[in-house]
């Protein structure tokens, strides 16, 4: 017996020495390093790869002097610049120059958004599903999550960054040199610091994942589009205030400037550190904006199904509609000078004499529609699988205590998924049609493009039927209904892009959908596909209704 037992004192438990505000970081960040094993490899070498491929398109597409000479023209453009990169990239238009000038932008977006996933997932989820106050009742330093998390992004951004520079560093983009790999790499590496630094902002302001994630991505959108608008009119000015101009204003392969990656450390420090301090201003689980009240009585929709879900899923279904009005804007924002910047690339001149179309303008916008599907398609994927994550985090079981059955509950979520879906399709449409007829001036397409983008929507229902059946008869397979959008995308737009065989496409709901305005209408296929669709839906809640519950 010991002497605390025998005198009956209690026992003491001691901190380690050294333990403080990071203590555990080291054994946190394992942890999710573990976690992590597999979705941030699937990350990064998708970028990688994404990376490797454009650039040697770049190399076989434009080995003619004169062809990188029309494209020059072309990129010139404010619509060019706005897509792409800074004029200065023109100047001397090599294949490393073109590597900088059309991807690193695109890229940062990614490599954005994977920063921001991987900063609320490891902190603001944690907290948000009670496990991170079960883990700081352990000897667990306040700020060791957070700096667990943010060291996860370090590991990640510069293992992509070494491995461009290895990839980029054995082609032939810039012979003889490491400097313009190296630098075009670590590039990508600044910018995600960056924005994960942002994310250790947001998710002190803020109690649910949705939100800090949705806040960090909004101001991944800001950056893009003041680079965007900035390098479109020629105001510099603009484009020094976002992250991603920054990154690309290093110019690598054309001026090899390091200094620009600072300004991108420096806001990744600044902003961690604002994280760090915020953190102590909050307690666990909460955050810094307070809940603000209800109304004293709520909408007659409120209580209903229907209108809970539709509640909960008003945050994201507002910034996907945002988003999607300006991706179609700005894609509709080129129509006018579609035939003088494509008419010199082979590969897509082929694609779009495959999709038809009375002029170029109707088959580059057909094979836009693919675009803004397939991201439609991502909010219908996270919105029908919204049920899973309420019944993991145990808030399904009260509701389904209730006179509410199972079928009404997860109806609801399906509905706004089906219908916000093509809500956003409306959106997509309406942006392109109206950009396009304006600098077309064909104002027939505001029309005709927004029911091309509607004609996508029976697949949508496809989709969301498909992630219905996983959720209601296979719940530990329902993440699998991610491949649906993504294999949409290889083979809808890359398979074009490259030459896939058709019956590749074929496999995909999206695949049988009309290739408005370039192909004529045909209801066939949409009928078959509502069809498709419906029965889907039937067969998953039916599967939910039967099962048990899984709750973690």
């Amino acid at each position: 017996m010991s002497a605390a037992a025998a005198t009956g004192t209690p026992a003491v438990t001691r901190t380690p020495a050294g333990a403080g505000a990071l203590a555990g970081t080291r054994a946190l960040l394992r942890f999710a390093l573990r976690r992590d094993r597999v979705r941030l490899p699937v990350w990064i070498l998708a970028l990688f790869l994404g990376t490797l491929s454009a650039a040697g398109k770049f190399t076989s597409l434009y080995a003619d002097p004169q062809a990188r000479d029309s494209l020059t023209d072309t990129m010139a453009s404010p619509a060019g610049l706005a897509m792409t990169g800074p004029r200065h990239y023109l100047d001397d238009y090599t294949f490393g120059a073109m590597l900088g000038h059309q991807m690193l932008g695109f890229l940062a977006v990614l490599v954005g958004l994977m920063n921001v996933l991987v900063v609320t997932r490891h902190t603001r989820d944690e907290e948000e599903t009670g496990r991170a106050e079960l883990v700081r009742s352990a000897v667990v330093g306040r700020h060791a999550q957070l700096a667990a998390a943010l060291w996860v992004a370090v590991v990640a951004d510069l293992a992509l960054a070494l491995l461009l520079a290895a990839g980029l560093g054995a082609t032939d983009l810039a012979p003889g040199g490491v400097t313009g790999p190296l630098l075009y790499g670590l590039a990508h590496a600044a910018v995600g610091l960056a924005f994960a630094g942002v994310a250790a902002v947001t998710t002190q302001i803020t109690a649910h994942t949705r939100a800090a994630s949705g806040t960090a991505l909004a101001v991944i959108g800001l950056a893009y589009a003041l680079r965007a608008a900035g390098d479109a009119g020629g105001h510099d000015g603009l484009s020094w205030l976002s992250p991603i101009g920054w990154a690309q204003r290093s110019y690598p392969y054309v001026d090899n400037r390091w200094w620009p990656l600072l300004l991108c450390v420096a806001l990744a420090v600044l902003c961690a550190g604002t994280g760090f301090v915020l953190s102590t201003r909050r307690d666990v689980g909460a955050g810094l904006r307070a809940a603000r009240p209800g109304r004293r009585t709520a909408s007659g929709a409120l209580p209903g199904p229907l209108g809970l879900a539709l509640r909960l899923h008003r945050p994201l279904l507002a910034g996907f509609g945002a988003g999607l009005f300006l991706m179609g804007a700005m894609y509709g924002s080129v129509l006018g000078e579609a035939d003088g910047m494509l008419k010199d690339i082979d590969q897509v001149q082929e694609a779009l004499r495959r999709i038809g179309g009375t002029s170029p303008a109707e088959s580059f916008a057909s094979m836009i529609m693919v675009i803004l599907a397939v991201v439609a398609s991502v909010y219908v994927v996270t919105a029908a699988l919204r049920p899973l994550s309420e019944e993991h985090a145990g808030r399904a079981e009260p509701l389904l205590a209730t006179g509410l059955s199972r079928v009404r509950w997860a109806g609801g979520h399906l509905a706004v998924a089906l219908g916000g879906g093509t809500a956003l399709l409306l959106l997509g449409g309406l942006g392109i049609g109206i950009t396009g007829a304006a600098s077309t001036g064909d104002p027939r397409l505001v029309l005709s493009l927004t029911g091309a983008a509607l004609a996508y929507a029976p697949a949508l229902w496809v989709t969301a039927g498909i992630a219905a059946v996983l959720f209601g008869r296979l719940p530990r397979a329902a993440r699998a209904a991610w491949t649906v959008p993504v294999y949409a995308f290889v083979t809808g737009y890359l398979g074009q892009l490259l030459g896939f065989p058709g019956w590749t496409n074929d496999l995909s709901p999206f695949g049988h959908v009309p290739r408005l305005p370039a192909a004529p209408m045909d209801g066939t296929p949409l009928t078959v596909l509502t069809l498709v669709a419906a029965a889907l839906v039937l067969v998953g809640l039916d599967g939910f209704r039967r099962r048990d519950l899984e709750t973690k």
